[in-house]
């Protein structure tokens, strides 16, 4: 019988926030895999966990991944854990997931914090709909081609950064996204936790002044639809009626529905853009 992976979401500050399923998984388990285990012995120490514990992290992902999946195979019990908040969130802990769904290994998520989720719900800003960047790359040319596809993003998008890069990238962020609402999250349930709701030039004005403290969570406004659909309109009225028609048609559509859709591109009805053609014939 294989063993089985559980994801244990731990504190992202607050010690208070850890579940009672997650300390008995912790202390039942054969080994806890941790992101850091300098790091992670202090939350073992708290709760009085002497369950073992290996290094699981991103510079040894993939060796260490086969590793634990010969434990899990001999029916060891693994929790993985990550530094804070929940395994396999921007954490080395996916290609683990991963690799146990390839040799039919179980695994269970056991529920608590999530950073991107804590500040997404106080944020302020709309959370029906999310997109998660995570940390942002730092090779400059994927880095732009990501900021680029974020220009048209209607979701609230969450971004996480480390102090010393957050001047650089809420620039960045300004250039690309223009002056969006904005949410600075910072020391996330702990004493000094701040939900600060700006735009991206005061946030930029702010850390011209004042040096970043703290892990910081970003939550942006997404682009409104109503832009994209008015920058959408004046790239169509860029063409003539003829030229947007022919758009159409050499797709292949027939000449009743490529009117259609040249009225909605425009904003205008069907029958205007037929008596246009019929004028024009």
């Amino acid at each position: 019988m294989y063993g089985k992976l559980y994801l244990c979401a731990t504190p992202i500050g607050n010690l208070e926030d850890i579940t009672y399923r997650v300390l008995r998984i912790l202390k039942e388990a054969d080994v806890i895999a941790a992101e850091d285990t300098r790091h992670s012995i202090k939350l073992m120490n708290h709760f009085d966990i002497r369950t073992p514990m290996t290094s699981y992290h991103e510079f040894n992902k993939y060796d260490k991944a086969d590793t634990l999946i010969g434990m899990l195979k001999e029916g060891k019990t693994i929790a993985l854990i990550t530094d804070a908040g929940t395994p396999g969130i921007s954490d080395p802990g996916e290609v683990l997931v991963e690799k146990c769904f390839e040799e039919g290994i179980e695994v269970s998520s056991v529920p608590g914090p999530a950073a991107c989720i804590t500040a997404l719900t106080m944020s302020g800003l709309s959370t029906r709909r999310f997109a998660f960047e995570a940390f942002l790359p730092r090779e400059k040319k994927e880095r732009r081609r990501i900021l680029e596809e974020l220009k048209n993003e209607t979701r609230t998008i969450i971004i996480y950064e480390a102090p010393h890069h957050l001047r650089e990238t809420l620039s960045e962020l300004r250039e690309a996204l223009g002056n969006r609402r904005v949410t600075l999250c910072r020391e996330l349930t702990k004493k000094h936790e701040e939900a600060h709701r700006v735009t991206l030039d005061e946030l930029v004005s702010r850390f011209e002044a004042e040096d970043p403290l703290g892990e910081c969570v970003l939550v942006i406004e997404g682009r409104p639809y109503r832009e994209i659909i008015k920058e959408k309109e004046q790239e169509w009225l860029e063409l003539s009626v003829d030229e947007h028609m022919n758009y159409y048609i050499q797709q292949g559509i027939n000449r009743k529905e490529a009117m259609k859709k040249v009225a909605k591109d425009r904003g205008v009805s069907k029958r205007d853009i037929y008596q246009h053609l019929i004028r024009e014939e």
